[in-house]
């Protein structure tokens, strides 16, 4: 059954409300509900039924996510309240002096954790945080830091599971060496590596732009907090190794598990990036984390640092501090799924638009990153907008025999999809920043927006004139002029309205 352009009503239901009201969770539930009565055609029983069994088969399919999530939250919290998290902070306090230098730190130690987006919102978050809000930085800024280091990071490292899911796409479009062309994407990749530049831009100005400015004017270190862990007990005796081995052991267990249920260590001889691309993250990522917490028990009990009932205290808690962030992104993965093309196929109708009409093929970069940030800020996945635009578009591109543009207009869907993803009150990655962070979700989004925008312009006029030109040095340099220009635009205009 075809529902046409009422299969974009669940997500715009759901966004436009959360952006009215400030809420995620009931815009999501009515967002849901009524893509379940669209496609039940108005029955109410039907509705209830089909939204539940979809929500049980998310939670089914997730299920990992969720223990990952609680497992993660718990060993923050013995961190915390072993002291660890605050020696560090007390130690980076001493080697970082400065906002400038923490908010610098924190988008290092975003590029440096580029395996997963997931592994990255939380493990930043739970790292830097105590070292930003001694230095004054607001959590709305740190969250921002760590979604602008998360998936566009993760979109063009070669070795990372957004690499692994973008190469498949690539290699089921019957596109010869799929490695090799997502590779050449990477320059033409115009929102994320504007992003990442405006990380460490707006991390030495001393400005910013939108609500991020009156924020980071407010000198309290952790405004915008959802939970304030600030005023959690802790031990005094906790050293930075009490935050570092766990830490450490998390993402090198991580990466160990990625390779071996990837086939590293198999005896078929797999390269490692064909590992990385076949691994189980979410496995990988569980046992990472329970592996990390057995190793914190190990170094905390014998020391006294918490005792054995503190320490089971402290699990509970973690897992309660990460309920918020599962009911959102458990109602974001159902709204996900009424949205694909099994139920409402939003994608599919808006991809069929634009396939059925003669467009020439220098423009198609800007038109393409348009219709992949629609889609990926509607439905709040960027690997799922990558599932529908790269079948679609790669054949076009061979028909029109036009694979000299191949690299560009593809690096036009990533890019478009980051952005959507990036921006979007409803997608994981962004649920995850705001939770690593500790910061109120609607916030974020609001406060972050601004620079989304003006990012995504800047790489919309690159994608036009680097389209016209097929050149990567054109495309590049034609954005980042671009954005230069819109950031003290946007400066002047912020800054105008904080006068009045």
């Amino acid at each position: 059954m075809e529902f046409g352009v009422l299969s974009i009503v669940p997500p715009l239901v759901a966004i436009i409300l959360a952006l009215i009201t400030k809420e995620v969770i009931s815009s999501l539930m009515l967002g849901i509900f009524a893509g379940g009565l669209i496609f039940t055609g108005g029955d109410i029983l039907n509705t209830f039924q089909t939204i539940f069994e979809l929500m049980g088969s998310k939670l089914g399919d997730n299920g990992l996510m969720i223990l990952f999530l609680s497992l993660l939250g718990a060993l923050v919290t013995v961190m915390n309240r072993a002291g660890g998290s605050f020696a560090y902070g007390k130690w980076a306090g001493e080697k970082i002096k400065s906002k400038s230098m923490a908010k610098v730190s924190a988008g290092i130690l975003g590029i440096l954790i580029f395996i997963d987006d997931y592994f990255n919102c939380l493990t930043v978050g739970a790292v830097m945080r105590p070292i930003t809000d001694k230095n004054k930085v607001s959590r709305a800024k740190l969250a921002y830091i760590i979604d602008s280091t998360a998936a566009p990071v993760c979109i063009i490292a070669p070795v990372s599971s957004w690499a692994a899911s973008v190469v498949s796409n690539i290699g089921s479009a019957n596109v010869d060496n799929p490695m090799g062309v997502f590779i050449s994407t990477i320059p033409f990749n115009l929102y994320a590596l504007l992003t990442i530049f405006s990380v460490f831009f707006f991390a030495l100005v001393g400005f910013d732009i939108g609500p991020m400015a009156s924020l980071e004017m407010d000198d309290t270190s952790a405004n915008n907090v959802m939970i304030d862990d600030e005023e959690l007990k802790h031990s005094e005796k906790g050293k930075v190794i009490d935050l570092i081995l766990p830490v450490a052991v998390l993402i090198v267990v991580t990466i160990f598990f990625m390779l071996r249920t990837g086939g590293y260590f198999d005896g078929s001889n797999p390269t490692l990036k064909d590992a990385f691309g076949n691994a189980s993250v979410n496995i990988s990522l569980v046992l990472g984390s329970a592996i990390a917490l057995v190793v914190a028990f190990l170094m905390y009990i014998p020391r006294k640092l918490l005792a054995f009932r503190e320490f089971m205290e402290c699990i509970t808690e973690g897992v309660k501090s990460m309920v918020g962030a599962m009911i959102i992104l458990t109602l974001a993965w159902t709204i996900g799924g009424i949205t694909k093309e099994e139920y409402l196929n939003t994608g599919g109708f808006v991809a069929h638009h634009l396939a059925s009409n003669n467009i020439p093929i220098w423009i198609f970069p800007a038109i393409i990153f348009i219709v992949a940030a629609f889609l990926a800020f509607s439905t709040g996945t960027a690997w799922g907008t990558f599932g529908i635009l790269i079948p679609i578009i790669v054949p076009i591109i061979v028909n029109m025999d036009a694979m000299s543009h191949i690299s560009i207009i593809l690096a036009s869907i990533f890019s478009g999809s980051v952005f959507g993803d990036h921006c979007s009150p409803i997608s994981d990655t962004t649920i995850l920043s705001s939770a690593g962070a500790n910061c109120n979700h609607i916030d974020h989004v609001s406060s972050q927006l601004p620079y989304a925008f003006v990012t995504a312009i800047a790489s919309f006029i690159g994608f036009i004139i680097g389209g016209y030109f097929n050149n990567v040095i054109v495309a590049l340099g034609t954005a980042l002029i671009s954005l230069l220009i819109l950031i003290f635009v946007a400066k002047k205009i912020t800054y105008d309205k904080l006068k009045v």
